[in-house]
């Protein structure tokens, strides 16, 4: 467990004003009691090894964690919504380990743990807008993804952020048919890596993350379709180059580099101009950027955004 001593001035938040994990699963006490900003004290053994703040930035009110676990996308274990939730359980995310290389100067294979020290932890609740027109809205638990990167040292020459997910095709019986080209790679520009919505996630919902959702590391891009937020990362690169991720492998026509979130550029086979947040009827307006464009719009300043999707 964390266990910080209070000194005057310091800044930190009274036990009073802390967040129980049980108000996550009661939402509409949890809405009502504001918690806009708060300190949350974890009994994750991951979050026990990061020392640092942790708050809550609320935005609408959570799916629920039983949807966020029971219906999403991970390839790796099928192609079908349920399938990650029903054939991850051989996979072991523990003991886990990182290697951060390309352009910089501090490169290494860090375990887990190691990667994650001595950097602030913190839980932000971020839509989640999936390419295919269906969103939620989910309670993360992790790291900036900058912090990380600085410890590297990245050099001049890097440009992008590469990311890799394992690849283990005896846990994950996805990886043992090639409906894509197997490890899965995503990537981001530095800006974009650097943005402090930027996280590598850890947990959602003040627990560890489940197989299923990318155990035990992955990217989150709030502004960006979900297919960027690269799951069960093994390596971390700086590079020249911009990097080529699967999906634009796979399907180039459909699938960009920059996967923001764009109302006004629809996929090819559907419109992006409405969503259906899981666990709704109706269909919404999709946001801009996801509605992040306040934070996020001033990077792709000048760039025709019909071209680069």
């Amino acid at each position: 467990m964390l266990i910080r001593k209070r000194r005057v001035g310091e800044g930190d938040i009274l036990s009073s004003e802390i967040t129980p994990y049980e108000l996550y699963l009661d939402r509409r006490r949890f809405i009502a009691q504001g918690a806009a900003v708060g300190a949350v004290v974890l009994p994750s053994t991951l979050a026990g090894r990061v020392p640092g703040a942790l708050y809550t930035q609320q935005v609408e009110e959570p799916t629920p964690y039983e949807d966020i676990t029971t219906y999403n996308n991970f390839y790796e274990f099928g192609s079908q919504k349920g399938d990650p939730a029903r054939y991850s359980g051989d996979f072991k995310p523990l003991p886990w380990s990182v290697v951060v290389d390309g352009e910089c100067d501090n490169p290494g294979t860090l375990a887990l743990e190691d990667l994650l020290q001595g950097h602030e932890v913190v839980e932000r609740t971020y839509r989640l807008r999936c390419v295919e027109a269906w969103s939620m809205v989910i309670p993360w638990r992790g790291v900036r993804l900058r912090d990380v990167l600085l410890r590297a040292q990245p050099n001049s020459d890097a440009r992008f952020v590469e990311m890799t997910t394992v690849l283990r095709p005896s846990e994950m019986p996805g990886q043992r048919h090639p409906m894509l080209p197997w490890p899965y790679v995503e990537g981001l520009r530095m800006d974009e890596a650097f943005n402090d919505l930027t996280l590598l996630a850890t947990g959602i919902y003040g627990k560890d993350l489940l197989n299923q959702n990318g155990a035990p590391l992955r990217l989150v891009v709030p502004w960006k379709y979900g297919f960027k937020s690269v799951k069960s990362i093994v390596r971390i690169r700086f590079t020249r180059e911009m990097p080529l991720n699967t999906w634009q492998e796979m399907a180039p026509h459909e699938y960009g580099f920059y996967a923001n979130v764009n109302p006004d550029v629809d996929h090819p086979r559907w419109s992006q101009a409405r969503e259906r947040r899981i666990g709704e009827f109706r269909r919404r307006m999709t946001l801009a950027f996801n509605g992040y464009a306040e934070q996020v719009a001033h990077m792709y300043r000048g760039m025709d955004l019909t071209r680069w999707y």
